[in-house]
């Protein structure tokens, strides 16, 4: 089926994480620790912790860092104890955000994710407020030049639930957010010669929502900000903001 274009919008996405990447490692390491505790050590057994050490092993994290963070997870080590807390709002012109994070002190995280929120012309809403405008799943997005009809026969063979061809040739595959799922769908396409740009499991909006001029400057300080905050792992947004 057709869509309009993501690969723009996508790019510059990965463009300003790319440019945070000094905290990076402390996301991943985050992550790996808390997959670890709640799945085990195991990669094996453990899809979460799968997905969190491929992250980890894409951005080049050295072998110990990943290693101690499964012990702290599986209390091997000392460590914090993080807890998984998701937020919601509101942007410029109303558009949804959502943000995930992982903190040891949900007070404290609170009050910095409202602060980021309000200090730039959002503002924080209740639980499930803007919730219904995505969907979580697992989402695959091949650079424009892939095959629509080879990618869809590898996809949908494996298990993904759509795949969507957009208007600048990039393809977007769409899968159950279960990461044996994600990771099957994934695999396959690999196999097929397909190398994912984006492989993740995410909170993908609905609908979307241009913005321009100052709304749009307006919207990327919210967002710079909300990502700036060491608890937050991920932010979700149906805005779509110029390069």
């Amino acid at each position: 089926m057709a869509g309009h274009s993501k690969w723009a919008n996508i790019q510059h996405r990965k463009g300003r994480q790319d440019a945070k990447r000094g905290k990076i490692f402390t996301k991943l390491i985050k992550e790996v620790t808390v997959a670890a505790k709640m799945g085990g050590g195991d990669p094996a057994m453990n899809p979460r912790l799968r997905l969190a050490i491929d992250k980890a092993k894409a951005e080049s994290m050295p072998k110990d860092n990943i290693e101690n963070a499964i012990k702290r997870g599986t209390g091997q080590l000392d460590g914090v104890n993080y807890e998984e807390v998701r937020y919601e709002g509101y942007g410029i012109g109303g558009v949804a955000v959502m943000v995930d994070c992982l903190t040891d002190n949900k007070t404290r995280t609170v009050a910095d994710v409202r602060h980021a929120f309000t200090k730039h012309g959002g503002n924080m809403g209740t639980d499930g407020c803007v919730a219904f405008q995505f969907r979580h799943c697992g989402q695959i997005v091949l650079e424009p030049g892939a095959s629509e009809d080879a990618v869809m026969e590898a996809a949908l063979d494996a298990g993904a639930d759509d795949v969507i061809a957009s208007e600048d040739g990039s393809i977007e595959v769409l899968t159950s957010p279960d990461p044996k799922t994600f990771e099957s769908v994934k695999h396959a396409l690999e196999a097929a010669g397909f190398k994912p740009a984006v492989a993740e499991i995410t909170m993908r909006p609905e609908g979307e929502t241009e913005l321009a001029g100052d709304d749009a400057v307006k919207m990327q300080k919210i967002l710079d900000a909300l990502e700036s905050l060491d608890d937050v792992q991920e932010v979700y947004t149906n805005a779509v903001l110029p390069e």
